[in-house]
Parts: C-alpha cells; sequence; structure tokens
C-alpha cells in the first residue's frame, strides 16, 4: 500500500487557547468544509471531543456520495489531536492537527497520511485527481480559518 502524506501550515493571529477551542468544536468542520462537499453531520456532532469520540458525516466525493466516520485517536490539548477514519473512502487516513505558539499567534501544521483503495487503479487516480483535490480542499480550508482568524478590513 502506497502511503502518501499532505502537510500544510499556517499562522493564525490570536491566542492558543482560542484557536484550540475553535477546533475541538466538532460543528466548524462544517464550516471549514468546501460546500461543494456537500458536507453534513449524519448525527448531532459531539459537544466534546476526547480519545474515542466518533463523528459520522456524509459527503460527495467525485460526486459520489458517501458516509465518513472518524475516531479521535490522540488528544493532547492544547498542542495537538488526531483522527482517524473508521470508515469511508480511503484505506488510510490519519489527520494530525498541530498547534505551535510563535510570535503573536499559533503555527497550525496539518499533516494527513493516507492511502487509497485499488493499488495500481488508486495510484493513477491519485496522480490525476486525489491529490489536486486535497490541495483544494485544505486551500479553502485555510481560507475560511484566516478570515474567521483574521478578517479583512482589520
Amino acid at each position: 500500500m502506497k502511503v502518501y502524506r499532505l502537510e500544510r501550515q499556517q499562522f493564525i493571529r490570536a491566542p492558543l487557547e482560542t484557536v484550540f477551542a475553535f477546533f475541538r468544536d466538532a460543528a466548524n468542520l462544517q464550516a471549514i468544509t468546501p460546500k461543494w462537499l456537500g458536507f453534513g453531520f449524519v448525527s448531532k456532532p459531539p459537544a466534546e471531543l476526547r480519545v474515542g469520540t466518533r463523528i459520522d458525516y456524509r459527503l460527495r466525493l467525485a460526486g459520489v456520495p458517501l458516509r465518513w466516520r472518524t475516531v479521535i485517536t490522540g488528544w493532547d490539548p492544547p498542542r495537538s489531536f488526531c483522527d482517524t477514519q473508521e470508515r469511508g473512502p480511503y484505506a488510510l487516513w490519519e489527520h494530525t492537527h498541530l498547534f505551535e505558539v510563535q510570535g503573536g499567534g499559533v503555527l497550525m501544521t496539518d499533516i494527513v497520511r493516507y492511502a487509497l483503495p485499488l493499488g495500481p487503479l488508486g495510484r493513477a487516480t491519485h496522480a490525476l485527481a486525489v491529490h489536486s483535490a486535497l490541495a483544494r480542499i485544505f486551500d479553502h480550508r485555510y481560507e475560511v480559518i484566516r478570515e474567521t482568524f483574521d478578517p479583512p478590513g482589520l
């Protein structure tokens, strides 16, 4: 199984506690997910995240509707947390969120380790579409986060 890695960083001009509070609220996942994915929670989002918390949602990938379940597998507030796909489209999905105080704000780092199913066909799909689709999703997320914490005109 070929495992890919996506890593992105963003500086957020806000206190660590404020930034982490935004991400510990599972309802904000909907706010930072691009509309074109048709994201919605299957059930009410959990009020509190901790190791073992499961989040069930639905979305569309390449127009195909699917359900996805992630579980919080790492929880170290306010420094980091990790969610891992328990059910969904990937052979592996592990998303680590890191938060580090830096010069008047927080450096947020997203590290995603993922693998696609279907062997050679999955690898071809990665090269043709998956890598660029994930980049667009994270570009959108980072734009929403920037607007949330550092809105234009302030």
